[in-house]
């Protein structure tokens, strides 16, 4: 077991099996590898990746899919090796979060850029930047309705 003392939530412990290690780190944050997965309400979308090795350092996330249906994309052979992924059981992808508060209204994006692509079964996870797309690091949040519940996607690689 690990403890961590974090900037949002204080002391945290966090039990090894729930470790979730990017083995090159995420850009801009290659010196942390290790992150764990906080998921503090059912009744809300969103998710924290929280440091293991850095208690100020987290991340907002999301499943694209509750927001953007359509988001597809391919992932390469290369990320598939490095995360061990053989079947689609084997990905999760999340999309980082910004809340701009410097603009004043507020406004949420998400990064459909460079997802975090995940396989939770070996809890191993990658931020994998997309080529040769239109998707952008800052797609403004919007949430579909369907017969009052969210409607969530599933991921295809």
């Amino acid at each position: 077991m690990v403890k961590q003392e974090t900037l949002h939530f204080g002391e945290i412990e966090i039990q090894e099996d729930q470790i979730i290690h990017f083995p090159s780190g995420m850009p801009g944050f290659e010196d942390y590898s290790r992150f764990v997965l906080l998921h503090l309400d059912d009744e809300i979308p969103f998710s924290y990746l929280q440091s293991v090795d850095d208690g100020n350092i987290s991340f907002i996330i999301a499943n694209p899919f509750t927001f953007y249906p359509e988001y597809e994309f391919e992932l390469s052979q290369i990320a598939k090796d490095e995360l061990d992924i053989k079947s689609e059981e084997d990905v999760m992808v999340f999309g980082i979060i910004t809340v701009h508060q410097q603009s004043g209204d507020g406004e949420i994006t998400m990064n459909l850029l460079a997802p975090i692509v995940m396989n939770p079964k070996l809890r191993k996870a990658k931020q994998v930047v997309l080529h040769d797309t239109a998707y952008k690091t800052k797609h403004k949040l919007t949430v579909l309705q369907d017969e009052g519940n969210v409607r969530e996607g599933e991921p295809s690689c």
